[in-house]
């Protein structure tokens, strides 16, 4: 619809779509700022105070991410080693992990011990701003911000992000440049986890993931290798499941992993770029209490931590001032045609 036409409409455009910005009162929460996007019948959330990652997701009120059981919390001022880094997980749509490290805390050659899945996440967004302007004929809702991984002697490292949607149009883009300011290579190790949870994801979900090979991460996921498509009921305490995918790509290096429930007719569709992610790990865990999948784009392996690519001579580097620039595009599959298109087409 034309901007003319739908102002003809409307009192104010809020009624439709808006950036808020906000703060959390209660609990462990206090404190936080964050801006929540309402985009007609997708809204989301952004968290200013953990890396502008996004917490809740959802269309037409139906949650489509996983929250874990310590919840929302704020920012952690105390060491993230050991369990201490399963304590602070939130999960929501997306957590960033990195840069100093992926996967299990350990510590390092330097004699450096590096936090689970790294620090990322809780960097504060600096220059932390949203907006809701028309552009010609279309109305665009922007939230940015600038993280920072730095330390006196040691790393220089920003992630400039923007979480972009318009109205009328169900989906949202991140754009992420991540630039080296320091004047010596750094290790710039990088996992987006984006996590989903019921009602989305439950035993009528099934899991399209374009794999050339699955390798499982251990034992106890290579038991459960055939079933990486799909969801299972709950199991009480039952070990999570990690799978290493080799991705298809188009000529340009286009790639996705989707997730749908068909009895809902509705599914996620994540678009990606393997120039800089050339992986993807998979965790499926259907613990009861703890039912989650996790799609995974990275530059690292899910087979260790920083220490495991230190030996292996594999962690991500990047020169003086050189920058990448990454982007991910989600979209809401909604309704069976919308789905029986995309399967059709992929």
């Amino acid at each position: 619809m034309k901007k003319q036409d739908l102002l003809s409409l409307t009192g104010n455009m809020q009624q439709l779509a808006y950036a808020r910005p906000l703060m959390f009162t209660d609990g462990r929460a206090a404190g936080v700022q964050a801006c929540e996007v309402k985009n007609g019948e997708l809204f989301f959330r952004v968290l200013a105070d953990r890396c502008m990652d996004i917490e809740e997701f959802s269309y037409k009120g139906q949650t489509i991410n996983f929250l874990t059981k310590p919840g929302l919390t704020g920012r952690i001022n105390h060491d993230l080693n050991d369990q201490e880094g399963l304590r602070s997980i939130m999960g929501g749509f997306l957590f960033m992990c990195g840069f100093e490290n992926v996967g299990d805390a350990c510590t390092t050659a330097d004699g450096k011990n590096r936090p689970f899945h790294g620090s990322l996440r809780y960097s504060m967004a600096e220059h932390f701003s949203s907006s809701a302007v028309w552009q010609d004929d279309d109305y665009v809702i922007t939230v940015s911000g600038e993280m920072r991984e730095s330390a006196l002697f040691s790393e220089n490292l920003t992630l400039r992000r923007e979480i972009q949607t318009k109205l009328g149009e169900k989906s949202i883009i991140i754009r992420d440049e991540i630039e080296n300011q320091a004047f010596k290579p750094e290790a710039m190790m990088l996992l987006y986890h984006f996590n989903f949870g019921y009602p989305l994801l439950s035993p009528n979900t099934r899991i399209i993931i374009p794999s050339i090979e699955v390798t499982p991460r251990d034992a106890i996921s290579a038991l459960h290798a055939e079933n990486w498509h799909v969801m299972d009921e709950p199991k009480p305490n039952e070990p999570e499941y990690v799978f290493i995918h080799k991705l298809k790509a188009d000529k340009n290096g286009n790639t996705f992993v989707a997730v749908i429930n068909d009895n809902m007719q509705m599914g996620v569709l994540i678009e990606f770029n393997k120039k800089y992610l050339p992986n993807l790990t998979q965790w499926k865990s259907i613990a009861s209490g703890d039912y989650v999948l996790g799609l995974e784009p990275t530059n690292s392996t899910a087979h260790g931590s920083r220490d495991f690519h230190e030996k292996e001579n594999s962690v991500h580097m990047l020169e003086p001032f050189e920058k990448e620039c990454i982007e991910h595009r989600i979209t809401i599959l909604d309704g069976k045609e919308k789905i029986d298109n995309f399967v059709e087409k992929h």
